[in-house]
């Protein structure tokens, strides 16, 4: 096509338009309110502040006398807290695994295999072996046990008469296992945190 100018069209931005502006602008207005309606949503499946504060506990150490058992209450559990005597240590030492209905330590803090002793049921560290911590629920059938109750003075269930010595390990059934020792820690020498 000689003789024929090829028209090639273009067109130029301006820069950015008054639509472009109301584009931009709708769209932003749009992604906030969306975000607006779903909070709500995804806040309610944030736990609760009581639950929150339920899910751990500090225990003064300090206001538990030698040979107390005091009980504190933990995600609506009861959990003893016992400052053992000498005389309650070196008992529980004593104790053979063998002699034991279980011989599991079914301590939060340590292996799930880890053996019944004193020592993996005490507290851990210098000093601490004192302390033992215990969920005080009968793993029978989850009746509180009474402290410093039956045979082996440690704990006895009223409900069907299992027997716990001083270190929280079953000794007469017909509970199966030892009572569960909790998560807890050190957060100073007189304080522990439970959870």
């Amino acid at each position: 096509m000689r003789g024929k100018e090829t028209i090639v069209a273009a067109t130029e931005t301006a820069g950015t338009t008054r639509r472009d502006f109301l584009y931009i602008a709708t769209g932003a207005m749009g992604a906030v309110g969306a975000a607006a309606a779903v909070w709500p949503f995804i806040s309610q499946l944030q736990p609760d502040a009581s639950v929150l504060a339920l899910s751990s506990t500090e225990v003064d150490l300090s206001q538990i006398q030698e040979g107390q058992i005091v009980t504190v209450k933990w995600r609506g559990k009861p959990v003893f807290v016992w400052n053992r005597t000498a005389a309650d240590i070196e008992k529980a030492k004593a104790t053979e695994i063998s002699a034991l209905i279980d011989p599991v330590a079914r301590n939060a803090n340590l292996p799930a295999e880890a053996p019944a002793t004193d020592q993996n049921r005490a507290a851990e560290g210098e000093g601490r072996e004192k302390w033992l911590v215990v969920i005080g629920i009968c793993t029978h059938l989850g009746c509180v046990p009474i402290g410093h109750m039956g045979e082996f003075d440690g704990w006895f269930c009223p409900c069907h008469g299992s027997e716990y010595d001083s270190a929280g390990r079953v000794r007469r059934g017909p509970a199966p296992e030892n009572l569960a020792v909790p998560p807890y820690s050190f957060v100073s020498d007189t304080k522990i945190s439970i959870g």
